[in-house]
């Protein structure tokens, strides 16, 4: 005949294994839709009251009344798109980011990644053309120090294909620099 300590124990076991603790978050570190979500509507709220509590300081129709008129529409229509999207907010009721990897929170961070990614090599790769671009010239330290502002912008218009260019550099052989170039301490 079982105990009593052991049928507590089976029961919390059986309890904690097939109970429903809310699985639909459980995943998430308790976060939940940002449409459900009290604290993330009384922000909202906030939000809205401190821009008309602003918007009763000014005269209706005057430029600063109608500039608060906008920003109060354009906070209604951004916690709008929150509350649509599939973003989770947290207890704070603000969105928070799943970027552990799993596709189904994948738009939340591989886009804006890819797009900072893209964005950080351009800058990288117009740089790199423009020294290159100046090391030719008779004053390329003075070039690199006085920015020649024409050909920057010249290098910068075309940079926006760098991927393209950054590959057929690589399979041309002009990507790298060769290891003799390279300079080694002598210690």
């Amino acid at each position: 005949m079982l105990k009593l300590k052991e049928v507590l124990f089976v029961f919390l076991a059986f309890f904690l294994s097939f109970g429903n603790p809310d699985r639909s978050f459980a995943d998430v570190a308790g976060l939940i839709p940002c449409n459900q979500s009290a604290v993330f509507t009384k922000r909202l709220d906030t939000s809205v009251r401190k821009l008309e509590g602003r918007l009763k300081k000014y005269e209706a129709g005057s430029p600063s009344a109608l500039a608060l008129e906008q920003q109060i529409d354009r906070t209604k229509q951004r916690f709008d798109r929150y509350s649509k999207s599939t973003l989770l907010c947290g207890k704070d009721g603000l969105p928070h980011l799943i970027t552990d990897g799993r596709w189904s929170h994948s738009i939340e961070f591989v886009i804006p990644g890819l797009m900072f990614l893209y964005i950080s090599g351009w800058i990288g790769w117009v740089g790199r053309k423009y020294i290159r671009t100046v090391a030719q010239v008779s004053n390329a330290t003075e070039k690199e120090i006085i920015i020649d502002v024409p050909l920057a912008l010249k290098i910068m218009s075309t940079g926006f294909s760098w991927p393209i260019a950054a590959w057929q550099e690589y399979v041309g052989g002009t990507l790298l620099a060769d290891v003799s170039e390279i300079t080694v301490s002598p210690r």
